[in-house]
This record gives structure tokens, sequence and C-alpha cells, in this order.
């Protein structure tokens, strides 16, 4: 497979209705908030995962579709496979001598797994093989206008224990509490570089056929990751800016700010808060594009 050899930059929405679409552990869960300005956030860890379950879905985890940070999964044992192929002994906290073996061990887990090849890893632990920078890099995502978090009294009919159940004397009720946002349009931006991809600057490979699997699972991946906890989830638009070149033909915030993603009139005069996507506008700007760039909707 050839590696990609144009730069894309893209500017990704998503939504959620009803449902929390990134807890904070260090708030209970909570949908994660900015609380400066009440915008809501989805980290990129979160965008990755449901990346990587899409492609795990679709290929089953196999090479060169492998995924390399997945769940219960031992990241030394992995390491240990790749020194296994080319029959080297695995010691701990070393490479190869040999430079030229020791990139091929990073290169045979940059060929075999997809989420190594896409967004890089540190696989400098015990087992050491190596580190890379992926191509594709992910930024926060922020909601377009601030989010109310709702927080909802739950209960279950059931107890744990026989115990539990003598001690509430017939009333098994069990009270929990869920949190979820009525709504939210979330804005992320991507970032694909072929430097990164290019195994001739000791890239990861990222290939054509990893790009158009990624720009599937941008689009698939929230309907393989239901839960009433997440509410409704989906992605809006994904508008993705090509260059002609691998450097480049233009920065990309320049190009973003092409992007503008607006409540409508009346979301704006407080006539109603948004509750969908149809309560926001959004507009392409596509005069006098750099020379170079092109346009591409991918979902």
């Amino acid at each position: 497979m050839t590696a990609i050899t144009n730069r894309y930059d893209l500017v990704y929405l998503f939504d959620v209705q009803d449902g929390n679409p990134n807890g904070d552990p260090d708030a209970g869960n909570l949908p994660r908030v900015d609380p400066e300005t009440g915008d809501g956030l989805v980290t990129d860890v979160c965008l990755k995962r449901k990346v990587r379950n899409f492609v795990t879905l679709k290929h089953g985890g196999t090479p060169p579709h492998d995924i390399y940070v997945r769940e219960k999964a031992v990241l030394n044992e992995q390491h240990k496979k790749a020194y296994d192929h080319y029959k080297l002994k695995s010691e701990t906290r070393k490479m190869p001598k040999d430079e030229a073996k020791a990139r091929e061990i990073t290169a045979w887990m940059c060929g075999n797994f997809y989420d190594i090849r896409t967004f890089g890893a540190v696989m400098s632990t015990d087992v050491n093989a190596g580190q890379v920078r992926g191509p594709v890099q992910v930024s926060m995502a922020r909601s377009v206008t601030p989010v109310l978090t709702l927080e909802h009294a739950v209960t279950r009919c059931a107890v744990t224990t026989q115990a539990e159940a003598d001690r509430q004397q017939g009333d098994n009720r069990t009270m929990g509490r869920k949190f979820t946002i009525p709504y939210g349009l979330y804005r992320a931006h991507i970032f694909i570089s072929p430097m990164l991809a290019d195994p001739g600057r000791f890239g990861t490979g990222f290939s054509g056929d990893d790009l158009a699997l990624f720009r599937e699972a941008l689009g698939m991946m929230f309907e393989h990751d239901r839960s009433a906890a997440r509410g409704l989830m989906g992605p809006v638009a994904c508008i993705a800016f090509k260059h002609d070149n691998a450097l480049g033909n233009a920065r990309a915030h320049e190009l973003f700010k092409r992007v503008k993603v607006e409540p409508a009139a009346e979301v704006q005069a407080g006539q109603r808060p948004p509750r969908s996507r149809d309560d926001f506008v959004i507009e392409i700007d596509e005069a006098d594009l750099p020379e170079g760039v092109v346009i591409e909707r991918w979902v």
C-alpha cells in the first residue's frame, strides 16, 4: 500500500441529544464542560476510541487492521509479537543495537496495527518497540454554544444481595443518578499530514486505503456505539480541505475560518434554546480558495 501524499485539514461536526457524550471521571461522570464559558467538551481520546472500535468491528482485529490500544490489551505482549516475527530476543527496555533492525521492529508495529499507523504510539515500555507520531491528529471537540447539564434520579427495582433485600423489608428500589445534556453541536478539527505517513521519512505508512477507512469511520462510528447514557449521537458534517501536495497550500486556521456554524435567528434572539441540528446554520465559504486547495464533503 502506498502512503498518502496529500495534506488534509478537516472540520468535523457531530451532535448529541439527551445524552452524555463524554463523562468526566474527575467530576462524577458529569459531561465535560469548560467552567469559564459553559461550552461542552469531548476529548480527542473519546473520538479516537470510537474510530478504533469501528475498525475492530469491520475487520475483526486482524492485521493489518489490528488495534493496539484496546480493552485489556497487554502492551508489552503486543510489542513481543514484532520481536518474535524477526526472531529477536526482547530484552527489557532495549531496542536492537542494529539501527536497521530497530526500525524494522517499529515498522512491523505500524504495518500490523491500524491505530498506530493512524494516530501514532509511544511503545517504549519494558519491551521497547520505539515510538512514532501519527499522521492523523485530532483536537478536543467544543460545542458551538454553551450546554446545560441535567441531573436525573433513576431507580432500580432489584438489589444486589439477599441481605440488602432483607434490610429494605420489601422495598427493593435502589436510587441512582445519571447526567445528560439536552442538546449540543460539537466541532472538532482533524489534521492529516503525509509527512508523518511517508516511510521514507520514518513515517507510519498510512495509506490511501487507511484514509478511506478513517473517512468511513467518521461517518459510521456512532452507529455502533449506542447506549442509553449517550443519547442520540451522530455526525452532522465533515468538511475536508484537501491540498494538492504534502506541505500544503495554506495555513489550517485560515481554512477553518471558512466554515461558520451559527445558531439560527430564533436561537440567537433567545426565543428558544437549541434542541436539534436544524437550530444551526452551517455556511462554507468556497470563494477564492487558495490555489491548490479543494473542498471535499466527507459526511
